[in-house]
């Protein structure tokens, strides 16, 4: 089953263990001793984070090692970009709409209603 990058990072232990790999490549006992959680449960996190594309493992002799391939997270990257540039241009707005009205009317005081009794 091919996974998403997205399903991948939702995970803080997968988050955790992209940023481990990421400075140096290791193999995957010493990734699992970075953590306090058993083999099997960062196997499993392994492989989710391969097939989605952000880790290989290489083989080496009778090791093998984990190796970060940081470039799917574009596809991230590219994502959010799209609603920071939204909200930012929202945000500026809003600032602009405010600093119209604080320049323009002085501020009304807040009317509450009266309950019906």
């Amino acid at each position: 089953m091919r996974r998403d990058v997205f399903q991948a990072i939702a995970d803080p232990t997968r988050r955790q263990i992209i940023n481990v790999i990421a400075h140096q490549s290791m193999n995957l006992n010493a990734v699992a001793d970075k953590f306090d959680v058993s083999r099997p449960a960062i196997s499993k996190h392994i492989k989710i984070l391969t097939q989605c594309g952000l880790i290989t493992i290489k083989q080496v002799g009778r090791e093998r090692y984990c190796e970060a391939k940081l470039q799917k997270l574009n596809e991230v990257s590219q994502w959010i970009e799209q609603y920071r540039a939204f909200w930012n241009q929202k945000l500026d707005a809003l600032e602009q709409f405010l600093a119209d009205e604080a320049n323009n009317k002085p501020l009304k005081p807040f009317k509450t209603r009266k309950h019906e009794e």
